[in-house]
C-alpha cells in the first residue's frame, strides 16, 4: 500500500471540480438519470409478498433463508430512562460490500460512482458506490445477474486496497448488522459503464450539501477515509495549506486542521477509550429474540406491523420493479419511520482546534454495546412534543441555533433498500463561546483527528455519526 496514501485523499477532497466529469455534466447526468428511471413501487398488504412468509418461530423471512427477515426482540437493559422495551428488527446476518474503484486522472484521484435507484429512495437516483451488494446478491440468490464490477473486489490484491474496514449499520434498525466498506485502485485498466461517472472527493462533497443526493452507502464508505495526521512542529504546514488552498470560510479551514491535527486534544485517545471501555463494562444489554405476534405494544395488520400508539416506525410491504437492475421485479418488507429525524454535532474549538461533542449511545442492535453518535441523534418518537426531562440532551440548544452558528444543514436519506422515503436533518453546530466544556458521563469531546483514528476500528462510531462526518468539506 502507498505510504502517500492520505494526502492523495486530500488532494482529491480539495479538488471541487474536474475535467474529467465537470460539475454541469455531474448535474446533468443525475437529473437525466432521474428523469429516465423506470420505478414502481407499489406497497401491498404482507399476503401479496412473493417468496416472504411469516415463520412458525415468528419472523418475517423469505422462503430461502437468505436476504433478510424482519425479526421480533425483546430489550432490557439499566441505560437510560427507558430499560425495557419490544420491537421489531431487521435481522440479516451477512457481511455485504460498499465497495469504491478509484483511479488517477491528471494526478487527482477519482471515484467512480453510480447512479442508482433504490425502491426507498426519496430522490429516485442517488449517488451510490461502485458496488453495493448484499452477500445474498452478489452469491445470485435471487437468480438474477451479478453487479457491475464485483470480480474487482472479489479479486483485489493487497496492495490495490486503500481501505478495508467493517462498519455497523443503524443499530436502532439492523441487529449486530456490519457490512464491508473498501476502496480499491485497481491496476487494470476500468470500463465504467453507462451508470457510472469518475468523480473527485470534493465532487461528491459538493452533492452532499444537496439533499437526498448522495446514498448512505456512499457516505459511510468516505467517513473511513483519513487524510494523515500531524503534530504541533506542523503550524507552518497548516499555513502553507491556508495559502495554498485560500478556503470561503474560517470554519472550512478549522475543519481541515481538526482533521489533522494530532496534538492540542482536550483528551488523550487512552482516556477516551477508557471512558467508552468503563461504559461498555458497566451497563448491560440483553437482546432476547421474541416471535413478532408476542411483541408488547406492537401489532400485525393485513398492510403492516405498527406501535400501538403509532410513533417510532412501521414495516410495510412492497412490490418493486426497477429497471436495470440484477433483478427488475421483486417483493420485500421496508421500514418506514414515523417522522423525518435530527442528527447534529455540537463544534466547539478548544486551544485552537475543533473539537465534537460526541454522545456515547447504546441501541438494541449494536454489536457491542455503545457506539459513538451524534451530540444529538433522534430517530424514532416525536422529540418536538416530548416534555423538558424526556427531551434529549442539547436538543433545544440545536434547534435554537442562529444562522451564524450552523456550519452545515441538510436533509440526508436513509438506505433505500430497507428504508422507505426516510430522511433525518443533519447538522453541523459551531457553539458560542460560553458553551461549557463540562459534560455529562455520556458525552466527550473529539477532535476530527480523533474521530477518524476510532472509524478505523470496528464498532466504535455509529452509521448517523459516520453520515455527519463524511459531509464535512473544506471549501
Amino acid at each position: 500500500m502507498r505510504t502517500d496514501n492520505p494526502i492523495r485523499f486530500l488532494k482529491s477532497a480539495l479538488t471541487v471540480d474536474s475535467d474529467i466529469t465537470p460539475n454541469e455534466e455531474v448535474d446533468r447526468w443525475l437529473a437525466s438519470e432521474r428523469a429516465c428511471s423506470q420505478m414502481r413501487i407499489d406497497l401491498v398488504p404482507f399476503a401479496r409478498l412473493a417468496n416472504w412468509t411469516l415463520t412458525a418461530d415468528g419472523r418475517l423471512a423469505h422462503t430461502t433463508g437468505r436476504f433478510f427477515s424482519i425479526d421480533g426482540i425483546s430489550v432490557r437493559t439499566d441505560w437510560g430512562l427507558v430499560t425495557e422495551w419490544d420491537q421489531p428488527i431487521i435481522h440479516q446476518p451477512e457481511i455485504g460490500f460498499l465497495g469504491i474503484v478509484v483511479r488517477e486522472f491528471g494526478g487527482v484521484l477519482h471515484f467512480l460512482m453510480q447512479a442508482k435507484v433504490e425502491p426507498g429512495n426519496l430522490n429516485t437516483v442517488q449517488l451510490s458506490p461502485t458496488l453495493q451488494a448484499t452477500k445474498s446478491n452478489y452469491t445470485r440468490v435471487h437468480g438474477g445477474a451479478s453487479p457491475a464490477h464485483l470480480d474487482l473486489f472479489i479479486n483485489a490484491a493487497p496492495d490495490e486496497v486503500l481501505l478495508d474496514q467493517l462498519q455497523s449499520e443503524q443499530g436502532a434498525r439492523f441487529l449486530a448488522k456490519r457490512n464491508r466498506n473498501i476502496i480499491i485502485e485497481p491496476r487494470t485498466a476500468v470500463e465504467p459503464g453507462d451508470t457510472f461517472r469518475w468523480l473527485t472527493l470534493g465532487q461528491i462533497k459538493r452533492l452532499l450539501r444537496q439533499p437526498n443526493a448522495v446514498n448512505m452507502d456512499t457516505r459511510t464508505v468516505i467517513s473511513g477515509i483519513s487524510y494523515g495526521e500531524y503534530d504541533d512542529r506542523a503550524e507552518y504546514y497548516f499555513s502553507l495549506f491556508a495559502e495554498l488552498f485560500p478556503p470561503k470560510s474560517a470554519s472550512a479551514f478549522a475543519m481541515l486542521r481538526s482533521f489533522l491535527h494530532s496534538g492540542k486534544t482536550l483528551h488523550t485517545i487512552d482516556e477516551i477509550l477508557s471512558w467508552v471501555t468503563h461504559l461498555r463494562a458497566r451497563y448491560e444489554l440483553r437482546v432476547a429474540k421474541k416471535p413478532l405476534t408476542e411483541l408488547r405494544h406492537w401489532t400485525i395488520g393485513a398492510n403492516d406491523i405498527h406501535h400501538e400508539t403509532q410513533r417510532f416506525f412501521r414495516v410495510i410491504g412492497a412490490e418493486i420493479n426497477i429497471a436495470g437492475r440484477e433483478i427488475r421485479q421483486w417483493s420485500q418488507p421496508l421500514i418506514e419511520s414515523a417522522q423525518e429525524g435530527l442528527l447534529a454535532f455540537i463544534i466547539k474549538p478548544i486551544d485552537g482546534v475543533y473539537h465534537f461533542l460526541v454522545q456515547a449511545k447504546l441501541e438494541p442492535g449494536n454489536f457491542d454495546i455503545i457506539e459513538f453518535a451524534p451530540t444529538v441523534q433522534c430517530l424514532t418518537g416525536n422529540y418536538r412534543e416530548a416534555p423538558p426531562g424526556l427531551r434529549p440532551p442539547y436538543l433545544d440548544y440545536v434547534l435554537a441555533a442562529t444562522p451564524e452558528q450552523i456550519l452545515f444543514d441538510v436533509m440526508q436519506s436513509e438506505e433505500g433498500g430497507r428504508f422507505y422515503r426516510e430522511q433525518n436533518r443533519n447538522l453541523l453546530v459551531l457553539a458560542n463561546d460560553d458553551f461549557p466544556l463540562d459534560c455529562s458521563e455520556n458525552y466527550h469531546w473529539m477532535t476530527l483527528n480523533q474521530i477518524k483514528q476510532f472509524i478505523r476500528f470496528n464498532n466504535y462510531l455509529n452509521m448517523q455519526a459516520r453520515s455527519l462526518i463524511s459531509a464535512i468539506s473544506f471549501f
